[in-house]
C-alpha cells in the first residue's frame, strides 16, 4: 500500500500521514471485540483488513485534497484546516452509512450468528476509531510530516510551507499575461491590393 501512495503522491514521505494513523482503526476493532467478550479470530481478522482498506480510503480524502490545495499556492495549515473542513460530511456520510450496514451483523441471531457478531462488531467499532482518526489524527499528521518536508527536505520557506522537496509549484511562477485582442478589421482590410 505504501508504494501505491508514494507513486499517487510522488513522495515517500507523505503516504506515513495515510498510513500511520491506521492503527487507530485497529485498535477501535479489538477494543470492540474486547468488549463484547469475542476472541481475535478470524472473523475479527477478516474485517481487520477491511477496516484497513476503508481507513485508509477516507483518510485519502483528506490528504489528496489538502495536498492539491497545497500545490495550489495555500500554506500548509491552511490546506489541511480547509481538506478537514470540506471533507467533513463525505467522511461522515461513508463512515455512518458503513456503521449502520453493520448494524444487522452486531445483531445477529440464528444459525452462525457468532461469526457474523464477531465480524460486525470488528468491523463497527473500527470503523467509529477509523472516522475518529480521520477527522482529527490525519490532519495533524499530514501537517507535521509537511512540515518535515519542509524543514528537512528543502521545501520553499517563502509560503511558509513550501513544496514537496523544492520542486517546480504552479504557484511558483505566475503565469505569462494573456495576448491583447486583435482589433476588427477596418474597410481598407478587406480591399484586395492591386498586383
Amino acid at each position: 500500500m505504501f508504494l501505491f501512495l508514494a507513486a499517487n503522491y510522488e513522495s515517500w514521505v507523505i503516504p506515513l500521514a495515510v498510513l500511520v494513523g491506521l492503527p487507530v482503526a485497529v485498535f477501535g476493532a479489538l477494543f470492540g471485540a474486547w468488549i463484547r467478550d469475542y476472541i481475535n479470530d478470524v472473523y475479527v481478522q477478516i474485517g481487520l483488513v477491511l477496516l484497513i482498506g476503508l481507513g485508509a480510503k477516507t483518510a485519502i480524502m483528506v490528504v489528496e485534497f489538502a495536498k492539491q490545495r497545497h500545490e495550489e499556492g495555500e500554506t500548509v495549515l491552511d490546506a489541511v484546516v480547509e481538506a478537514a473542513t470540506q471533507r467533513f460530511r463525505p467522511i461522515l456520510m461513508t463512515a455512518f452509512s458503513f456503521v449502520l450496514g453493520v448494524v444487522p451483523l452486531v445483531t445477529a441471531a440464528g444459525a452462525a450468528a457468532g461469526s457474523r457478531r464477531s465480524l460486525g462488531t470488528a468491523v463497527f467499532g473500527g470503523m467509529l476509531a477509523a472516522t475518529v482518526m480521520t477527522l482529527f489524527v490525519t490532519p495533524v499528521l499530514y501537517r507535521l510530516v509537511q512540515g518535515f518536508v519542509v524543514k528537512f527536505l528543502g521545501g520553499s520557506k517563502k509560503e511558509d510551507a513550501g513544496d514537496d522537496a523544492g520542486g517546480d509549484s504552479p504557484a511558483a511562477d505566475p503565469p505569462d499575461p494573456p495576448d491583447p485582442p486583435e482589433p476588427p478589421p477596418s474597410d481598407g482590410d478587406l480591399q484586395e491590393e492591386p498586383a
